[in-house]
């Protein structure tokens, strides 16, 4: 396996894969049918580099990217990363107040974006993603321990803060993921329809395939059964997704499951727990599985995937990547083991004592928060991150819930995840959420919110009832909300801090 080249940063992954495969489809864009080459990506992302140092852009500066998973969102990605800027991806939807609030915490000097429309403070300048073509070559700049990028967390636990992405975190992520046997190859063709500006379309997504020099199908919005008329028409291979887009894919039934994917080689999800139910029905209707990982930005993103060991495991989001350590720690981040390969980790199942958080150690850590590098990893390499996880007995990590989401109701610790599970199973349940509200009794008490399925009659006993037969009665919910929706981040996964 040839490994990821660090001599001229990340910006240097395209200047590679247009030097080898000048005239090999990147990008084809779905809805538009706008198709670039190696060579033109390379090409654009030139022109709008030099348009940036044009600009006054100067080395370790930062431009926000505002743009929608589409090729412009690449020409703008790679040109910063040329001038020897910061990229700092937002969505392109971001209302103007979220926006602002991004732009005075990044202190970012451009904005690049379609249709500059909102009113943006004072220094800052609006800039098209796409330049005329011509001028100097623009010096790639920056490498190894400098930013390339600050990805703003979802927010799900609190308020987004800026994670600062390294050059070789980033690199090294993909150096990692390159090492796993059945990952994305140069003839693959990829769908993306999660948002770029999130870590996990980013690096797993539009990194990965520009490593690889392989092709890239975006599509801005997900739609299932549009998503697979795509898939058939530009021959999909591979497709990297989040849980509600496999939840989609599997309510529409095997028959255009199986005409949909016919084409499909490997399939992977992230960012949430997938239903093994969900898991199933596309096995069964496909043959092929879907491959779940754990990742976080702070990894740049991925940490574990099933397809270390080759067979997905429901309930699992697998072992760690090569190059990365993961163990479990107390509170306090003590630890009576060493960092574990895959090999080892089975026994630390027998004297864990349960679970743990989940601490990490690789060259694809981050570089802590934006501006000053607080809260990265310590002294000895170690990320401790607010995941809460236990390892089975063979040595797979499965993933409890978040930390700070954890329940005590007198004393007691309920995971939300698993009072969540057992209402999921009730066929009148489309999703539910489960969080802690304040208790004068208990301290806190479950709540649980409730999305039935389509045309589903569910009352609050049928839940409470459930819960009772298969949990501890300091697990079951105190009360019961029924709901439209339930609030996701972009990339699907649950915001429980808007639920409290």
């Amino acid at each position: 396996m040839d490994r990821i080249s660090t001599a001229h940063g990340v910006a240097g992954l395209l200047a590679e894969a247009a030097g080898q495969r000048p005239d090999h489809v990147a990008i084809i864009e779905t809805g538009t049918e706008i198709t670039l080459t190696w060579r033109e990506l390379d090409l654009a992302a030139h022109a709008e580099a030099r348009q940036l140092v044009t600009a006054g852009l100067e080395p370790g500066d930062r431009v926000v990217v505002r743009l929608p998973t589409s090729a412009d969102f690449a020409v703008a990605f790679f040109a910063v990363l040329r001038a020897g800027g910061i990229a700092v991806p937002v969505s392109s939807q971001a209302p103007s107040p979220e926006l602002h609030q991004l732009l005075v915490h990044s202190g970012a000097r451009f904005v690049l974006e379609r249709e500059p429309g909102a009113e943006l403070p004072e220094g800052i300048t609006a800039l098209p993603p796409r330049a005329a073509s011509g001028g100097a070559p623009v010096d790639f700049g920056r490498v190894g321990e400098d930013i390339a990028v600050i990805s703003y967390t979802s927010g799900t636990t609190g308020p987004p803060r800026g994670v600062q992405l390294s050059h070789r975190a980033l690199l090294a992520n993909l150096d990692q993921l390159t090492r796993v046997d059945g990952q994305l190859e140069a003839d693959d063709k990829l769908l993306v329809s999660i948002p770029l500006f999130h870590v996990y379309g980013l690096g797993p997504g539009l990194l990965l395939a520009t490593a690889k020099a392989a092709s890239l199908v975006l599509s801005e919005r997900f739609e299932a059964r549009r998503t697979l008329d795509d898939c058939v028409r530009h021959g999909v291979t591979a497709i990297a997704g989040v849980p509600t887009m496999y939840n989609e894919f599997a309510a529409l039934g095997p028959d255009e499951l199986r005409r949909g994917l016919a084409t499909i080689r490997v399939m992977t999800s992230g960012a949430a727990p997938l239903h093994p139910k969900v898991l199933a029905a596309i096995r069964e209707a496909t043959g092929y599985d879907v491959y779940e990982g754990y990742g976080l930005t702070e990894c740049a993103p991925v940490v574990t995937t099933t397809m270390v060991t080759g067979y997905p495991k429901p309930g699992s989001v697998g072992r760690p990547l090569p190059g990365v350590e993961l163990r479990l720690v107390d509170s306090d981040g003590s630890s009576d083991e060493a960092g574990l390969d895959p090999d080892e980790m089975a026994d630390v199942f027998e004297t864990s004592g349960g679970t743990g958080l989940v601490s990490i150690r690789g060259a694809n850590l981050f570089s802590g928060y934006w501006p000053d590098g607080a809260y990265g990893p310590d002294e000895q390499g170690w990320f401790r991150t607010g995941d809460v996880g236990y390892l089975d007995s063979d040595g797979d990590l499965h993933l409890v819930d978040r930390a700070n989401d954890l329940i005590i109701v007198n004393g007691f610790n309920v995971f939300p995840h698993e009072v969540e599970e057992v209402i999921s199973q009730l066929p009148e349940v489309a999703e539910a959420a489960v969080v802690g509200v304040v208790d004068e009794r208990s301290g806190e008490a479950v709540k649980a919110v409730v999305v039935p399925a389509d045309g589903a009659a569910l009352s609050q006993q049928q839940v409470v009832d459930q819960c009772a037969e298969q949990l501890a009665g300091y697990k079951v919910p105190h009360t019961v909300e029924f709901a439209e929706r339930l609030p996701h981040s972009a990339t699907g996964k649950l915001r429980r801090l808007k639920l409290r």
